[in-house]
């Protein structure tokens, strides 16, 4: 079995490959084992994904709720695994660094942090602080025998604050601050996509949201990963609800062939 230490070099080098890495989001350790068997060469935990499996919605979650989840899907799969832990669950970066050291704890071969404060009349940490915030994760992150691969994410384009400028210099003083891969969600037109990946020198994340640019325009500009976030936990549950709503108002069961799907992909996966 790879060590940790194997894992997490093996998950950096491949965000180096001729193609962008793909990188799934499962919300259980079902789905990991699910994606994984389809040909998913990393997983990624989902925040929101992972929320709604308790019946809470993102941001919800504690600490100690999103270790312990990350911890299981690393124990459930062969391939890096890395988490989405929100801000780091701290404000101040010795909050942050610990919960860096957590999820090396936890086997994790990567994990993220945002610039989101959680508060709505303030959503983006002052670029001073969102500095020193990442400084002290990539210091935790690269201390040990373990290389755990940092992400620092740009939230402004989800949050109302749709300036690329500042966008991009956020991303260059968090890569000036240690993270090993940049990301800014919310980025859908394919030119600033190709702005950000130019300024920077580390490898850039895109979210795949809809109307996103395909993998193919994505990887033309030097886009070197791409994630769905949240995007496959609904779907499955899209597709519970329109099960539902079919045998509710039309009382047939067209359901099971996309069923019959899931079960012939599953019991392999699980097997």
């Amino acid at each position: 079995m790879p060590t940790p230490a194997d894992r997490a070099a093996h998950f950096l080098a491949l965000h180096r490959g001729p193609s962008p890495l793909l990188l799934a989001n499962p919300w259980d350790t079902g789905s990991a084992k699910l994606l994984a068997a389809i040909g998913f060469s990393a997983l990624a935990t989902t925040s929101a994904g992972f929320a709604a499996t308790l019946g809470r919605l993102d941001g919800s979650v504690t600490r100690d709720e999103a270790i312990e989840h990350a911890a299981s899907i690393v124990a459930a799969v062969d391939v890096p695994v890395s988490a989405d832990l929100e801000n780091c669950f701290a404000d101040d970066p010795d909050g942050v660094a610990t919960t860096v050291r957590l999820a090396i704890g936890a086997g994790l071969a990567g994990c993220s942090i945002e610039d989101f404060t959680r508060h709505p009349d303030d959503p983006i940490y002052e670029l001073g602080l969102a500095r020193e915030r990442v400084s002290a994760a990539a210091e935790t992150a690269h201390a040990g025998d373990v290389h755990l691969v940092l992400t620092a994410r740009a939230e402004n384009y989800l949050h109302g604050q749709v300036d690329l400028d500042d966008t991009i210099a956020r991303l260059q003083a968090y890569q000036e601050a240690g993270a090993d891969v940049l990301y800014a969600p919310g980025l859908t037109v394919l030119e600033d996509i190709r702005r950000v990946v130019s300024s920077l020198d580390r490898p850039v994340n895109v979210l795949a949201l809809a109307g996103a640019p395909a993998v193919s325009e994505l990887a033309s500009v030097g886009v070197a990963r791409i994630s769905v976030g949240s995007a496959f936990a609904w779907v499955a549950l899209g597709a519970v609800v329109e099960a539902g709503r079919e045998l509710i108002d039309a009382g047939t069961y067209g359901f099971w062939d996309l069923a019959r799907t899931g079960s012939g992909a599953a019991r392999p996966a699980f097997a």
